[in-house]
This record gives structure tokens, C-alpha cells and sequence, in this order.
């Protein structure tokens, strides 16, 4: 199979609902403890990001769920980029990279105009690079519901003129 062909950006159906628990829990207990957040929308997807207008995105590596990420909506055109995650198995095909691209060009399609994310320095050290290389930009934290943030970022969609 070609490489080009085995990495296909997906939306969200029910059934990716273990997948998505589990790719998430894996990256998260690794550095970090679950947090109320990350347990109310990993428990509960669709209740919690799609039903409130926003998107979850899966990578699928030859028809395996292998990454996520997902969009809160929080009105005015703008979301929050959550759940970013690549199962550590599949890391290093360039996952994250088509996921983060695919997803933002979705987006940015259905009207997104602001991304903004929260990450961590030192425990996503890789995931702050490639969203550097998506074109986010760091500003400041402000407040954040998560314990683990040290850093947020953003990235405007939209060239205002």
C-alpha cells in the first residue's frame, strides 16, 4: 500500500468513542494525572464537544484508529483545539502532522477564524513544535482548566484586511 493512501483524516462516528478514550488516557497518564475535564469529555464526546457545535477529527493508519483531535466550540467563529493525540505505537509516520493540517483546513472551511490550545513545555515538548509548524503562535496563559497548561497558543484562520 502506498504511504499516501494509508493515513486517511475521518469525522467522528460513535464507534471511534474507545479509541478516543483510550489514545487520550495513554498520553495524558504518561506525564500527567486525568484531570475532571479530561474525564468528562472522554466519557463523554459527543455530549461534550460535538453536540455544542463542535468537531472531532480521527487519523485512521490502514483503517486503524491511530490519532484525534478535537474542536470546542466557543462561539464567534472561534474553538479551542483539544485532544490532540497519536497512539504511541504509530508515532513518527507523520500522524499529528496530517491530522493537525487536515483538521485545520476542515475548520477553517466549515468557518473557523481563531484556534487557540492549551499544551504543557515540559511534557509535550514534541506536540509544542508541531504546533509551531501549524502556525500557532504562543500568547498569553490567562486561565485555564487545566492543572498541567504552562503554555497556550493560537492561530487566526482568516486574514482580516
Amino acid at each position: 500500500m502506498e504511504q499516501q493512501t494509508a493515513i486517511e483524516i475521518v469525522d467522528y462516528k460513535p464507534e471511534y468513542d474507545k479509541r478516543f478514550k483510550e489514545i487520550n488516557e495513554q498520553w495524558i497518564t504518561r506525564s500527567f494525572v486525568m484531570e475532571e475535564e479530561d474525564i468528562k469529555t472522554l466519557d463523554h464526546p459527543y455530549e461534550y464537544i460535538i453536540k455544542n457545535g463542535g468537531k472531532i477529527y480521527i487519523a485512521l493508519y490502514n483503517g486503524e484508529v491511530v490519532g484525534t483531535c478535537a474542536y470546542l466550540n466557543f462561539g464567534n467563529n472561534t474553538y479551542e483545539m483539544i485532544k490532540m493525540a497519536v497512539d504511541e505505537n504509530y508515532r513518527g509516520l507523520k500522524i499529528g502532522l496530517n491530522i493537525g493540517i487536515e483538521s485545520l483546513q476542515k475548520m477553517k472551511a466549515l468557518g473557523a477564524k481563531k484556534i487557540f490550545l492549551y499544551s504543557n513545555t515540559k511534557g509535550s515538548g514534541v506536540a509544542i513544535q508541531l504546533y509551531r509548524k501549524l502556525g500557532f503562535t504562543e500568547i498569553e496563559l490567562g486561565q485555564s482548566e487545566f492543572q498541567r497548561a504552562d503554555i497556550k497558543m493560537e492561530l487566526h484562520l482568516l486574514n482580516t484586511k
